[in-house]
């Protein structure tokens, strides 16, 4: 998402990362399960910095494919707009499976990005996208998941956000809460916010409250 316009920082990150997917040998490729996720299990070995190539390694790959998650915001109120929803990989943590995140969605083929987060606003959270901000587009847990989001801030209008919605169908179950982005960063400063789009998306928004609020509010 991010497009570097500064020809040095271009020529800093090139200097940093100089490997790319060409210096990667698939030697074997199994597909261990395929279902609505997949896992794949990969032999392979990759060029070294200090040259040559390494041993062959065997890595299983948790194939889930790539979504989209925006922060709805409104300047005008300065509110963000949160989610609580049940989440079956967080049953063991301290706060429980119930998290407060921000709206995501799984990107589907031939869809974009920026098309997912409209419609899962609406679907999530019954509000309306009017405008976005990339912000990043990052790697989920890349040490043994492909999964990549794209990351947005998008305008909403909060006066009328809240109660319940989601994909009856998909057996979603969402609550929606309305919070002063200072709220929201007391949560998040307590640990109550523990999704890494949420932490990233309300972290980039305080640092660019005033930008954005003056570039949508102008």
């Amino acid at each position: 998402m991010a497009q570097y316009t500064d020809h040095s920082l271009s020529e800093k990150i090139e200097a940093y990362i100089i490997m790319t997917r060409k210096d990667v040998e698939i030697l074997e490729r199994t597909v261990c399960y395929k279902g609505f996720f997949g896992i794949d299990r990969y032999r392979l070995r990759h060029r070294l910095f200090k040259g040559g190539w390494s041993q062959p390694i065997i890595r299983e790959l948790f194939e889930r494919g790539h979504a989209a998650a925006v922060l709805p915001y409104d300047p005008l109120r300065d509110e963000v707009i949160l989610i609580e929803q049940f989440r079956v990989g967080a049953m063991d943590t301290p706060n429980g499976p119930w998290l407060l995140e921000i709206v995501a969605g799984i990107i589907e083929t031939d869809e974009k990005a920026e098309d997912v987060v409209k419609r899962e606003s609406l679907e999530e959270a019954d509000c309306e996208v009017t405008d976005l901000i990339p912000l990043y587009d990052y790697l989920v847990s890349p040490g043994g998941m492909t999964e990549r989001i794209a990351l947005f801030c998008g305008r909403v209008n909060t006066q009328f956000a809240g109660g319940i919605h989601g994909a009856k169908d998909e057996g979603e179950d969402i609550k929606v809460h309305v919070a002063s982005l200072e709220t929201a960063l007391q949560f998040l400063e307590a640990g109550k916010i523990n999704s890494a789009s949420a932490i990233i998306a309300l972290q980039w928004l305080i640092l660019n409250r005033d930008r954005v609020r003056a570039q949508w509010l102008a």
